[in-house]
């Protein structure tokens, strides 16, 4: 995530709740969503159902004696002296209806959910503690909101794994790429280099899920001026964009020969070095989610647009990544997300959407889309990053134990 002031490519780690809660909620559609909650609600004068809920190894889901169908707000308050994360689940399959994290002692969270027939079950696990199941409790009548089976951190290690395999061929392709950039600058062909400039961005691009591992590398190679003092005259402006610039404001090729070079030797050391990193696998689904919406802020309002104006075929290839981390994801979520094929066709009218706005390599610059055009690319960005949101919560690593 490019952040204002941090001088270069800087995207966001785990996500950092705004207050202690984190709850999933029942979405439209069957989806799974996630709300955020800073301090406790106001009471309301009317609306569903209020049942206090303790939360404690030896107390774990009490309170709860006179369950009824239909929505449902459980007030989850823990007495015990560490803070704990409780899950509302199938006591037999352990599929998970509602979830709230990071429950300190003596704190009061709300969780919102929507029960029918089935059996539930509070589980509360403590910070540096076994989990506990609360006693079951059954209703006969009504219809339920969505659920899932919990994904665990061992769950997630092949898809990461394999994602890091395809990583690794895609920075070799982006080693490649930026090689003809270079040569390009080198011979004095800024013609050339321009033609060369895009292809190579994009495939660094396409492996947006990967910038956590890449460390400082990603600043050095993807970096923006934001937070430079000198702005893209700094010394410490970098990279693809800085070659970007250059290219498209009358810079010779003798200046941008450094720069052309330090982008390839960036790009080496980071293929050279990468079967040594290590990913990690809690965050993959959070960074399908990342992708796009860092495609919404940055791509879509042509920030990061220095002179070539190709900021929708960036989104493009932004596309291309989320897609390849929804590939190693499928498997789990299939069965767990019922928005999964709803995903797919979004993903595929957002492509069609973006190869539209592109004649042969020429790309159009946000700055001249029409209306219609803004809206429509908005609204197919918007609604991936909502979908893509239930991923990152579904493929979010939960203790069974």
């Amino acid at each position: 995530m490019r952040v204002p002031g941090s001088g270069g490519l800087r995207r966001p780690g785990p996500w950092v709740v705004a207050g202690p809660a984190l709850a999933v909620v029942l979405a439209v559609a069957g989806a799974v969503a996630l709300t955020r909650t800073g301090h406790d609600p106001a009471p309301a004068a009317a609306g569903p159902p209020r049942t206090t809920v303790e939360v404690s190894a030896g107390r774990c889901g009490r309170g709860w004696d006179d369950p009824v169908p239909g929505v449902q707000v459980f007030d989850l308050h823990n007495t015990s002296g560490a803070a704990a994360e409780v899950y509302l689940e199938d006591p037999a399959g352990h599929a998970v209806y509602g979830e709230v994290e990071d429950i300190g002692p003596g704190t009061t969270r709300p969780l919102t959910v929507r029960l029918g027939k089935g059996a539930y079950a509070f589980r509360c696990v403590p910070e540096d503690a076994d989990a506990v199941m609360g006693p079951t409790v059954r209703l006969d009548r009504g219809r339920g909101g969505p659920a899932a089976a919990p994904v665990t951190q061992h769950d997630l290690i092949p898809p990461a794994l394999d994602y890091q395999k395809w990583v690794a061929g895609g920075l070799e392709r982006a080693v490649r790429l930026a090689g003809e950039l270079g040569d390009a600058v080198g011979r004095g062909d800024l013609a050339g280099a321009r033609t060369a400039w895009l292809p190579a961005h994009l495939q660094y691009e396409r492996l947006g899920a990967a910038y956590d591992a890449f460390g400082d590398a990603d600043a050095q190679i993807n970096g923006t001026d934001a937070g430079l003092p000198g702005g893209v005259h700094d010394p410490a402006f970098t990279g693809f964009h800085r070659i970007e610039y250059g290219l498209w404001h009358g810079e010779s090729a003798r200046t941008l020969r450094a720069p052309a070079a330090a982008l390839a030797h960036a790009l080496t050391a980071l293929r050279d070095t990468w079967a040594q990193a290590r990913m990690d696998p809690a965050q993959l689904g959070l960074r399908a989610h990342e992708i796009l919406e860092n495609t919404v802020q940055f791509e879509l309002t042509g920030r990061t647009d220095y002179g070539s104006g190709s900021n929708l075929a960036t989104a493009r290839a932004n596309l291309d990544g989320t897609r390849a981390v929804l590939a190693r994801l499928r498997p789990l979520l299939t069965g767990r997300y019922a928005g999964l094929p709803g995903l797919d066709r979004g993903m595929d009218r957002a492509q069609a959407l973006f190869d539209g706005l592109r004649d042969g390599d020429r790309w159009t610059a946000p700055a001249r889309l029409s209306r219609t055009q803004r809206e429509r690319a908005d609204a197919a960005l918007g609604d991936l990053v909502e979908r893509l949101a239930s991923v990152a919560t579904l493929c979010d690593p939960r203790r069974t134990a």
